[in-house]
């Protein structure tokens, strides 16, 4: 895969390089673990400060930074504190950690005990989705390699620290992506999301202990955090939004795949790296980063104040592609899944697929999600099938409104946010699709009937 010029690439280096390879080894080659070595030469709360002070957020969906999220971990509590890497990436139209994995999983590792040094972690557990079989194997051949190093296990590097690394399948259940529900499953249990608070992983997290949870990109920046600093990391990108981020690009576009970028807007993204929409197609809307995502759509503008209180008024290429730009847009960046529609797509259809998706990955738990997912995929199942009816628009939104934020996670808002955005800013098409099959239902009942009496 070529690199294109606009791309920033850190955590993905060495990835596509020819010749280069999962096994430690080559990874040592190319300067592997020499920042682990590092690490357990300073003072834990020094790793910490760095962390804190790149600024660096969370890139598996909410945009949490992470060293704040470390400073909550409880370590005076007389509990062991563990770190739980987030490697389920179920979120439709993300595939980032998928590429990590498979092609550079020491970095991962690096990463991983490098913060479990510097946050007292007893222990690491990666959850990873039982659709990345592959992925698995290669991270445990990867941690074995690791101790035959010394850099995972008894006594790391002599520094009279120890942590081990066990990598746990799931059952491939959407909701394990939300932390607490992960680490229900991790016990063993029903991945159903835990009420917060209490059970704030920081302090009731998993076997009730302190534990630190964070995703797969998230960790591997921590190794290179450590190698240039947190002052040099936070000059990369916009203030608030530093450190570059990996986006995975899928639907029309002429180049879809996985791009590590900072500092560009939405239209650099999908215009100059991805080649733009497929010969004959326009852009109709951009699903930014996931499928629970609001929608943006092509041809509208976004406007309001960013946070220095300077007036802004995007298109949707003017966007800047990182957390703050997103939201200002009225979106999230979420897990950097990239959707992008042309004019061949049918949104009400488009709608119908989420929807059949979400209702089935519901845990149950709450009656709103439970109940409202299945009507909403009833709905919108019905109405693609030529059996629309002229309030289906309307009662959508009332049963998405119903769900958004009456939930225990934040399941319900992946559920209500797609139903939302879409009808806000497609309206007339959905009503438009709703008549038209109305009416094919309506002339396919009136042939019946003439066939009958005939």
């Amino acid at each position: 895969m070529a690199v294109h010029p606009k791309e920033q690439r850190i955590i993905l280096k060495y990835a596509d390089e020819p010749g280069f390879t999962p096994d430690i080894d080559c990874y040592m080659k190319h300067g592997g673990y020499e920042m682990l070595k590092k690490a357990v030469g300073m003072e834990k709360q020094a790793i910490c400060d760095e962390v804190k002070n790149s600024q660096l957020r969370g890139r598996g969906g909410a945009g949490f930074p992470a060293g704040v999220k470390w400073s909550f971990v409880d370590r005076k509590s007389g509990k062991p504190v563990y770190m739980v890497c987030n490697c389920d990436e179920s979120e439709p139209g993300t595939f980032k950690d998928r590429q990590i994995v498979h092609k550079d999983p020491h970095q991962l590792i690096e990463g991983i005990i490098i913060s479990c040094f510097a946050t007292d972690c007893a222990k690491a557990f990666i959850y990873i989705r039982e659709e990345m079989p592959k992925g698995a194997e290669i991270l445990n051949q990867a941690i074995k390699e690791a101790k035959e190093k010394n850099f995972v296990g008894d006594n790391i590097l002599g520094s009279g620290y120890s942590c081990d690394i066990v990598v746990h399948r799931g059952a491939a259940a959407y909701i394990c992506g939300e932390e607490t529900g992960l680490i229900e499953s991790l016990e063993g249990k029903r991945a159903n999301p835990r009420i917060k608070p209490p059970y704030f992983p920081a302090v009731l997290g998993l076997y009730m202990c302190p534990t630190i949870v964070n995703n797969v990109e998230t960790l591997c920046n921590v190794v290179h955090i450590l190698r240039m600093g947190a002052d040099e990391f936070a000059k990369i990108g916009r203030p608030n939004n530093t450190g570059t981020r990996i986006w995975c690009v899928s639907g029309g576009v002429k180049r879809p795949g996985y791009y590590e970028v900072a500092g560009i807007t939405l239209g650099e993204l999908v215009y100059d790296i991805c080649g733009g929409p497929k010969d004959g197609r326009t852009i109709k809307a951009i699903i930014p980063g996931g499928s629970s995502m609001k929608i943006l759509k092509n041809g509208e503008r976004f406007t309001g104040k960013d946070r220095d209180g300077n007036d802004y008024d995007w298109g949707i290429e003017d966007i800047p592609l990182d957390y703050d730009g997103i939201a200002a847009a009225g979106s999230m960046s979420g897990s950097g899944g990239m959707m992008v529609l042309d004019d061949s797509v049918e949104i009400p259809v488009a709608l119908a697929n989420l929807m059949a998706f979400y209702s089935h990955e519901s845990c149950g738990q709450c009656t709103p999600c439970r109940e409202g997912s299945l009507w909403l995929k009833k709905i919108t199942t019905r109405m693609v099938h030529g059996q629309a009816r002229p309030e289906d628009v309307d009662l959508m939104k009332s049963v998405a409104d119903q769900i958004e934020g009456r939930t225990i996670c934040a399941f319900g808002f992946a559920v209500a946010w797609p139903v939302q955005s879409y009808l806000a800013k497609f309206e007339d098409e959905f009503r438009e699709f709703a008549e038209r099959h109305s009416r094919m239902d309506g002339d396919r009942t009136a042939a019946k009937e003439l066939a009958c009496n005939h």
